[in-house]
């Protein structure tokens, strides 16, 4: 399992494990954001049309709403983490260098 992978467990069990209180693996990731996607259906009025027609016959608008609901939170949880894990891994810079730095570009015609 690569790192993106483990990012993607480790934020799916931040987010809908918590909410759902269950343990997202590798084995059960595409069956519980299934589930996920058909709860925010129903929260939207939705789920029955997909039992009719089926997603492949949902508008886009109407599966937009439903990854819009469901994406904001995971999506915005991703980016945070990956902003922290850049900036964990970013070296720290004196003042001095930053200082120098400026000058230099300052000093450019």
């Amino acid at each position: 399992m690569d790192g993106l992978e483990k990012l993607k467990l480790q934020v799916a069990n931040e987010t809908l494990g918590r909410e759902m209180k269950k343990e997202i693996t590798t084995d059960n990731y595409e069956s519980v954001l299934e589930e996920k996607k058909l709860e925010v259906a129903e929260e939207l009025g939705l789920k029955e049309k997909i039992e009719s027609v089926g997603w492949e016959n949902m508008t886009t608008k109407e599966v937009g709403k439903i990854g819009g609901q469901m994406g904001g939170h995971i999506s915005g949880q991703m980016v945070k983490k990956l902003v922290s894990m850049a900036e964990a891994q970013m070296a720290p810079v004196e003042e001095e260098v930053i200082d120098d730095s400026k000058k230099h570009l300052e000093d450019k015609p």
